[in-house]
């Protein structure tokens, strides 16, 4: 039994296993020579909205023989004051496994410690596994090997999409560059805690010359509405556009995690003309996804 619950915990060997399934999964979806959830039942316990992440995990969960089951934080006790070990406890004897999307890291942890049952981060806001392990597995399908690449993340440096791929960086040898007013910039205890070659400036252009990827998320994560206005304004003018792709390495992959707001952290004409890779983000999510449920019950 095996828990995902970060990119920082999760050990380079089990990360390079499960990018190597997902290019199995996507392969052979459809035809997979075995189902290794079958007979079993999962949560998708759900605190946060969702669409790709809700969708790609039952999907997945099916696909590979097993019966999910999504709860809501207005389903269950949980979202009326139950401890989140309590309700772990009983989940644990009733479930096989769960994905767990919510606020804190450490709600999705007390989960995973006393229910016993593989557990998997469907998001929080401190980290968003799933999503950057889905995103490298696109860019190794464009670019190849990530070893070496140069990623450009634009916008909310400090969210947590951003801040897996600080750890991710460390564990596959990658540059990241994150190009953030300074207020939305990884804390430096954090960065220091990711190790890695990690660039954090406020100069876009320099941040996006010669990248292979630039990367962005929206401007005000859930959670974080009563600051859009300020938000807005701090972060006008970190965008990906023409004119900043053009800096970027000639072919350089133009990514988003989606929902996109247009005119704001990318604009339409930019994100029109990538879309097939930023919509082939979002199908990743199944393969991959598949491929931790896999890792986690082997």
């Amino acid at each position: 039994m095996k828990h995902l619950l970060s990119i920082e915990k999760l050990a380079r060997p089990d990360l390079e296993k499960i990018l190597a399934a997902a290019v199995v999964m996507k392969r052979e979806r459809g035809r997979h020579a075995t189902q290794p959830l079958l007979g079993q039942t999962w949560a998708l316990i759900f605190s946060k909205s969702s669409t790709r992440t809700r969708v790609s995990f039952e999907v997945g969960v099916a696909e590979l023989g097993g019966r999910p089951m999504f709860l809501s934080a207005a389903d269950i006790q949980m979202g009326r004051g139950e401890p989140i070990k309590d309700t772990a406890r009983v989940m644990g004897r009733l479930l096989h496994g769960a994905v767990f999307r919510t606020f804190a890291q450490g709600d999705v942890e007390e989960f995973a410690q006393f229910s016993g049952i593989p557990t998997i981060n469907a998001l929080t806001d401190e980290e968003h596994p799933c999503q950057i392990l889905a995103d490298i597995q696109t860019i190794q399908e464009r670019l190849g090997d990530i070893t070496g690449k140069v990623v450009t993340f634009v916008g909310d440096g400090a969210c947590n999409v951003p801040v897996s791929w600080m750890f991710a960086a460390a564990k596959l040898n990658f540059e990241l560059r994150i190009a953030a007013p300074k207020q939305f910039q990884p804390a430096a205890a954090l960065r220091k805690r990711a190790g890695g070659n990690i660039l954090c400036t406020t100069d876009l252009k320099a941040a996006a010359r010669g990248a292979d990827v630039l990367y962005t998320d929206v401007w005000v994560s859930m959670g974080k509405e009563a600051e859009t206005a300020a938000r807005f304004q701090a972060l006008q003018g970190y965008q990906i556009n023409q004119p900043l792709v053009k800096l970027a390495k000639p072919g350089a992959l133009v990514m988003h995690c989606l929902p996109a707001y247009r005119g704001k952290e990318i604009d339409d004409e930019t994100f029109e003309a990538n879309a097939d890779t930023i919509f082939t983000q979002a199908e990743n999510r199944l393969h991959v996804q598949k491929a931790v449920l896999n890792w986690a019950v082997d």
